[in-house]
Parts: C-alpha cells; structure tokens; sequence
C-alpha cells in the first residue's frame, strides 16, 4: 500500500486548526505482521537509497521531530532508521541550553549540528523549541542576553519566525533536504503514555513532575503549534502533520515521508573517471596475478 503524502503534507497557503485535523485515522494495516511486513519494505528500500546518498556526497539531509510529550519521537527514530548506516547518519537531542549556548543567537546550537553532504541528521526537537516553548513560557527570554531594545520589539517573533524560514531556504538552495514532522498526539492518549510509564518501572525514568506542568500549557502549546507551522511552512521545508496516537501507522506514514524524500532525489553511485578507471584495471591485473 502506498501512502498518500499529500494528507499529511502542510500547505502555507491558509492558517491551520489542529482541532479538526485527526490524531488517529484508520489503520493503514491489517495485522501486526502486515505493519511489520510493510515497514521492513520502507526501511530496506531506504537503506538502499541512504547507501548511494551517501556514496555520491552531494546532498544531506535534514529530519526534524517536534511534538508534545509522549508523543513518540525516540520510539520513531529508533524503529524507524534502524536500516540507516550509522557511518551517515547523527542524532541530535536538543534539551535545556546551556550557558554557552545562551551566549549566542538562537539558532547557534543547531547550526553546529546540521548535516554535510551525504549526511543524513534528525533533530529530536530543534530551534523550534524557540518558537514553541520559549514563546509559551516567555520568562526563559531573560536569559538570552537579548538586546533589550529587540527584544521589547513587536516585531521580535515575527524576526524568529523570519531567521528560521531563511535559514531553511538557504540550506535548500545548498542541497540540503528538511523534512518537518509534527507528530499530532491527542491530550487523551497523552495522559494513557504517562499512566503506562508511571505503571512500568523501567519507564519510570521518562516521566517526571515537569511533564505533568507542561501538559497543563497544552492550549498554548497547541496554539503555537497552529501559529508556528503555517508560518513555517514552505515548498522547501514543508511541515507534515503525522497522527500519533497509532504508533504503528506513525510508523509507516513518517517512513514512507523519508522513502519519498530519497526517490525524488537524483542519487547515482559515483562513476570512476578515466584516471582512476585505468589505475582500477592496473589493480586488478595486479591482484589476478597473485592468484
């Protein structure tokens, strides 16, 4: 079965109502062993295309994961990119920043992380966060160092939301891809993902009091959410609003997104030039004789 992006595919032609796009549609499977049948397809095919991207060092590749807790974004990635060559590939998890990282400018800490030619790197959240949280929680401005004259600008988001989008059409127009995925998780099902850690005490380390404030923001956050994606969203890096509250059709819709990224690509194996074709040939005469 064949996914159709364009369901989850965010357009920036119109505002965006997070209420009435689905957190859970129907299954895209018809047993555990269709799902684990049909993502083995994705993940092999994509570490067939990851190879030659790799090998032709002429693109990178740029996944970013933002949601709500619990929504899932370890579980994707490691699921997920388990075929991907760990000699290509880097995760990076964006936390609390840190004083060095609060010495620069927002987007700082991220650029250090982004992928080279042939890379393939997933931000497991990213300076979205600064459009997301920060806006939400607006104390943690103060200790940015911001300029006070900036940053009592009403223009101030309007600038981020500005800084993110240029930075994003400057990387595409250098060969990197970005695929932006928002997993859309339902308040209901979050609260069944906390109760199920609390209950498991190997999970008992994933959860904390923190979780439980945020998820009183969860408004807000939804509000940001709407505001940050259609804003963001461009032909270049479009957002893809996944449903999350299936873990296993998350699963197939975000591998599915990445094997279409990869095909769309003109990837080839690197060809040999002349030079290097004859040293080749004069090996290979070499090592026959040893035989």
């Amino acid at each position: 079965m064949k996914i159709p992006m364009t369901d989850f595919c965010i357009s920036n032609s119109k505002k965006i109502d997070l209420k009435k796009i689905p957190t859970k549609i129907d299954p895209l499977y018809d047993s555990k062993d269709e799902f684990l049948e049909m993502l083995e397809k994705h993940i092999s095919e994509m570490s067939a295309l990851q190879d030659r991207f790799f090998a032709m060092k002429q693109f990178a590749l740029l996944i970013i994961f933002q949601a709500m807790d619990a929504a899932g974004k370890d579980g994707m990635i490691k699921h997920v990119l388990t075929g991907i060559n760990p000699q290509g590939c880097q995760v990076f998890n964006f936390k609390v920043p840190s004083s060095e990282e609060l010495a620069h400018d927002f987007l700082w800490r991220t650029n250090r992380c982004l992928p080279k030619r042939g890379e393939i790197v997933i931000f497991n959240r990213s300076y979205y966060e600064e459009v997301l949280i920060v806006k939400v929680h607006q104390a943690l401005l103060k200790v940015q160092g911001i300029p006070e004259n900036i940053l009592s600008s009403k223009n101030f988001w309007k600038w981020r939301y500005h800084s993110i989008v240029e930075l994003e059409k400057h990387l595409y127009r250098n060969g990197t891809q970005i695929i932006k995925i928002f997993l859309h998780l339902s308040k209901e099902e979050q609260a069944k993902r906390f109760l199920k850690r609390i209950d498991d005490k190997d999970k008992n380390w994933k959860f904390s009091g923190a979780d439980i404030q945020e998820r009183r923001y969860w408004d807000d956050y939804q509000k940001e959410y709407e505001k940050c994606i259609y804003l963001t969203s461009t032909d270049q890096a479009p957002w893809y609003i996944v449903p999350a509250d299936d873990k296993k059709n998350a699963r197939l819709i975000v591998s599915q997104i990445f094997l279409e990224t990869l095909r769309q690509l003109p990837l080839r194996y690197p060809k040999a030039d002349l030079k290097h074709f004859q040293e080749l040939k004069s090996i290979q005469k070499t090592l026959q004789k040893e035989k």
